[in-house]
């Protein structure tokens, strides 16, 4: 584009050269562009570009003579009738006698041919004029034109801008879309009646995530307007987190090997939704290929530069483009453009060689009588210039849809009311230096543009308006949708809105029952690289493609996603864990050993069992309580060993149910305290043994003094008093609590007992094990005592059991999570118990109930003469 402008720029040097050429106080123009035009006189010209050909033609260059001026082809109809509504729109503004009265607007409208080079020729030939000579070198008076309406498209209106934006020209644009435009420090004095590209871009992605099209193609003419789209919507595309599939370049020379890239590139995708952002003359050969490729199943949307094109709305395309959506200007109505666009004729006045032109494309004739034209061998008819507009159906005649037309209206008028209020201005009050206003006779174009920034209006259809700081309009597109007609073609409906405000954004409002999809379902398509993410799993890029296209990977443990696409999954709370579905944090399951359930039962009836034998071994002791084997090694120690290990069965159910402050305090104690007992009393009895034995020998007669009845008793007692101190300087100090244990399981909470100081369970564990390794040395040691006065062997055995549980236990007791912990050392406690009571007791039981002749004084002594 740069380079383009520099030739641009060059030329306007060259021209001004030539045009300053001094000959009697005279500047002389020394040569005319080519430029097909309209023209009508009055006091000040406005002018106005159109595109009124799609392509432009340049000679060859032979380097040897001045080569031929370029010509376009095809004419376009829709552009001729811009160009009337232009000319229409300043007639009925010189009727208006409350605008601009006294002051008659002419116009000079020229054909830009849809190429730069030719769009700045005539813009220097409406800023500079084509009067043959120039003789006030003063420059007072009105300048040529006072404003231009147009260009439509955004390079040439960018590199018109460029220049004439240094004269404060004023451009006010009816289809000229690049945000770059809005820059106000490059483009002072440009205006637009239509919405910048910035303001498109994000309708298009309004409709995109309406629709939940994240993955979409992109396609877009190589210039300005084409260019800043593209950027603009792959950033709008990337902020919401949607993927552009492919991006490719319309090519201006419409090359068929790249037009058929481009379909092998749509057709390779797997988006099912293509944007085209490009003027309609570069869509219209890539849809030819579509054609011929019959290539269907796209969704198209079209940009407002050839969504209301009537290029496309012929039947041969319907299969292809019917449903196709598009951003359109508004639409707006104008009275009477109809009855004037049927009275137009044509002159001979060269500078209204536009008119002529069209004629003859309308008609099918030539005004050229001196030589026969021919169109497809047959020779083309003269033209009268009275032939009935009203008979053709064209897009010149059809004023039902009128968008770009309104804008050149509103273009029109802007400048109207801008150099109206210019005129109303009262001298010592004017916006200008000193006060002052313009003079109307020496109008300087940068004062116009003061007006034009401040104008404000409305047309009489009922819209407002107005430019903002930038020159923009008002943000406000309609929503087209392509829908089959009763004679097979293609007609638009107008299907929604988008508008923009400062407060609200950007605002979209479809009628979805209105709108047709050109699908087999009827319904809109499904195009994106991924299937959305499902509550419960996270998004995973897919390493070197596009955010859109991912893998769904489930939450991890304790982790939920409760919505779709979801980047990274959330943490339930401590006391919450996720759901089968990973979609929903729910309260972690409470575990701790219940009554209810089957270990619960079985430890619970392990221990009432041997409560129930601790209580029938009693009852048989206390029924033969006189016979030798029950008075043998004091049977009072025998009592208080059952009671205690009674005790020790009874504190199992202290362990089982949810942990309670009082239970946690009792649990360790009483089973500490009712151990300590058992194990006392043993020790004792192991010490009785000793004793008994040694004092029936001479040298150990006064041995049985020391282990009396009552020493016996406060052996015990002291033993167990000493485990009492332990336990409550533990239960004062750091007692036990209910503790929510969520480390074993992080799905589960073991209600637990936290022991809460170490050092105080040791020190209790320790205690017993203490007395139990004494009661195991005392009785391995008096083992070989003869058999009458012998418990000791029993006693050896049940301690050996008893070390061996709780050496045991410790390992684990550390490895067993949860409620297995506290099951561990309930089984260690039933099974020392239980060791404990079949070693000693068992062995005695067997011979009261079984062998009462060996539960004799006689019997005893006997077997104690034979063991002599």
């Amino acid at each position: 584009m740069w380079i383009t402008l520099y030739i641009s720029l060059h030329l306007l040097f060259n021209c001004f050269t030539a045009a300053s050429v001094l000959r009697s106080d005279t500047c002389q123009l020394q040569g005319h562009f080519k430029l097909n035009g309209v023209h009508q006189d009055g006091d000040v010209i406005l002018g106005g570009l159109f595109e009124v050909h799609f392509f432009t033609v340049f000679p060859e260059l032979s380097f040897r003579t001045e080569p031929e001026p370029p010509y376009c082809e095809i004419f376009n109809i829709e552009s001729f009738q811009h160009a009337q509504t232009m000319a229409f729109a300043i007639n009925e503004i010189n009727k208006n006698p409350n605008l601009l009265p006294n002051i008659t607007l002419g116009y000079n409208l020229y054909d830009n041919c849809v190429m730069l080079g030719m769009a700045f020729r005539a813009a220097i030939s409406l800023a500079s004029g084509t009067e043959e000579d120039f003789s006030n070198l003063n420059c007072t008076g009105p300048p040529p034109v006072i404003g231009i309406v147009g260009d439509p498209s955004s390079t040439p209106s960018i590199a018109i801008s460029s220049v004439l934006g240094l004269f404060r020209v004023p451009i006010v644009s009816h289809y000229a879309t690049c945000s770059c435009l809005s820059d106000r420090k490059k483009y002072p004095s440009f205006f637009r009646t239509i919405p910048s590209d910035a303001f498109q871009v994000r309708a298009m992605v309004q409709i995109l995530t309406h629709f939940g099209w994240t993955w979409v193609g992109l396609l877009y003419s190589d210039d300005d307007y084409g260019i800043y789209a593209a950027q603009s919507f792959q950033l709008e595309m990337q902020l919401i987190g949607h993927c552009v599939a492919f991006s490719e370049i319309l090519p201006y020379d419409n090359n068929p090997r790249d037009i058929q890239h481009i379909l092998g590139v749509i057709q390779a995708s797997t988006a099912r939704v293509v944007v085209i952002i490009s003027p309609s003359s570069l869509v219209i050969p890539l849809m030819d290929e579509v054609v011929l490729q019959n290539m269907t199943g796209r969704q198209w949307i079209a940009s407002e530069s050839w969504a209301t094109s009537p290029v496309f709305h012929t039947p041969r395309f319907l299969p292809f483009l019917g449903g196709t959506l598009g951003i359109a200007i508004r639409r707006g109505e104008i009275e009477g453009l109809y009855d004037f666009l049927l009275h137009l004729r044509p002159n001979s006045d060269p500078r209204n060689n536009m008119l002529r032109i069209f004629w003859e494309n309308m008609f099918g004739c030539s005004f050229e009588t001196g030589s026969k034209e021919t169109d497809r061998d047959q020779v083309k008819r003269v033209c009268t210039g009275q032939e009935d507009l009203s008979i053709t159906d064209t897009p010149y005649t059809d004023v039902s849809e009128l968008r770009a037309a309104y804008n050149v209206y509103k273009a029109v008028y802007a400048l109207a009311h801008a150099l109206h209020d210019l005129m109303q201005c009262e001298e010592g009050r004017g916006p200008f230096s000193g006060n002052r206003c313009a003079d109307i006779t020496n109008l300087k174009p940068w004062q116009l543009v003061h007006y034009l920034q401040k104008v404000n209006f409305t047309t009489s259809f009922g819209d407002y308006v107005s430019f903002d700081e930038n020159g923009d309009a008002l943000a406000i597109y309609d929503v087209m949708n392509w829908q089959p007609s009763s004679d097979g073609s293609i007609s638009i409906y107008t299907v929604g809105v988008v508008n923009e405000g400062p407060e609200t954004g950007t605002v979209l409002s479809l009628e979805e029952d209105a709108i047709y999809w050109n699908f087999e379902t009827k319904k809109p398509p499904h195009s994106v690289c991924s299937e959305s993410c499902p509550p419960g799993t996270r998004r995973a890029t897919r390493k070197g493609l596009p955010a859109c296209c991912f893998d769904c990977l489930p939450c991890g443990d304790g982790e939920i996603s409760n919505a779709t696409d979801v980047i990274e999954c959330t943490v339930c709370p401590d006391e919450f864990w996720s759901n089968t579905d990973k979609n929903q944090c729910v309260p972690k399951e409470v575990e701790f050993l219940s009554y209810e359930e089957p270990l619960g039962i079985s430890l619970i009836t392990a221990s009432l069992l041997g409560t129930c034998f601790c209580a029938l071994v009693m009852f048989i002791f206390t029924r033969h309580r006189n016979t030798p084997i029950v008075h043998a090694n004091n049977s009072e120690l025998s009592f208080l060993l059952l009671l205690s290990l009674k005790l020790c069965f009874l504190c199992v159910l202290l362990f089982v149910g949810q942990p309670q402050l009082w239970t946690c305090q009792l649990r360790h104690a009483v089973f500490g305290i009712s151990f300590v007992l058992c194990i006392s009393s043993i020790l004792v009895k192991t010490m009785v043994v000793i004793a008994v034995f040694k004092s029936s020998r001479p040298e150990g007669k006064g041995t049985m003094k020391w282990f009396g009845a009552a020493q016996q008793r406060c052996t015990v007692l002291i033993l167990t008093a000493i485990q009492v101190v332990i336990c409550a300087v533990w239960l004062s100090t750091a007692s036990p609590t209910p503790h929510k244990n969520n480390q074993y399981i992080r799905s589960i909470i073991v209600y637990e007992c936290a022991i809460g100081s170490v050092a105080g369970f040791s020190m209790l564990l320790g205690y017993i094990g203490l007395l139990a390794a004494v009661s195991f040395l005392l009785a391995f040691l008096a083992r070989n005592l003869p058999d009458n006065f012998n418990e000791a062997k029993f006693i050896t055995f049940s301690m050996l059991i008893f070390c061996a549980v709780w050496i045991a236990f410790v390992p684990a007791y550390v490895s067993s999570p949860g409620k297995y912990a506290v099951a561990v050392e309930i089984f260690a406690i039933l099974a020392s118990s239980f060791g404990l009571l079949v070693a000693i007791f068992a062995p005695k039981c067997y011979i009261i109930l079984l062998h009462p002749e060996r539960n004799t004084k006689k019997a005893i002594m006997r077997k104690e003469t034979q063991n002599k």
